[in-house]
């Protein structure tokens, strides 16, 4: 895959507290965050094409398996693709924890040519 970035969680992340405090685990959406500030740190360095940046992203497709757990390290993995979309993976000590697709979301300024007012 195309780029990888190690990130550490650190035994004491704040969503572990509500996530569930007798058998921690950190929700999805903590690392989708995760993974989409590191795309976004290398779309602005020039890693992916000029019509993503700064434009945000969409997830198309997300899919969670296995559970990421305190103080564990992993390895987000994120390619571009020819059409502008990305692939990324997730893993820990090699096990696959997460993997899915973004797009681009369409900058306010480009019209909608799918659909025409009537």
């Amino acid at each position: 895959m195309g780029s990888t970035t190690t990130l550490m969680i650190p035994e004491q992340h704040p969503a572990f507290s509500g996530h569930f405090p007798t058998a921690p685990l950190l929700p999805g959406v903590v690392l989708l965050d995760k993974l989409l500030r590191v795309v976004e740190r290398s779309s602005e360095g020039g890693a992916c094409n000029d019509t993503a940046m700064g434009q945000g992203w969409t997830i198309v497709s997300a899919k969670f398996l296995h559970p990421v757990r305190p103080g564990e390290t992993l390895l987000l993995e994120h390619e571009p693709l020819a059409n502008g979309a990305i692939r990324f993976a997730i893993r820990s000590a090699g096990h696959p924890v997460a993997s899915g697709t973004l797009v681009p979301r369409l900058a306010a300024h480009e019209p909608d040519h799918g659909h025409q007012a009537g």
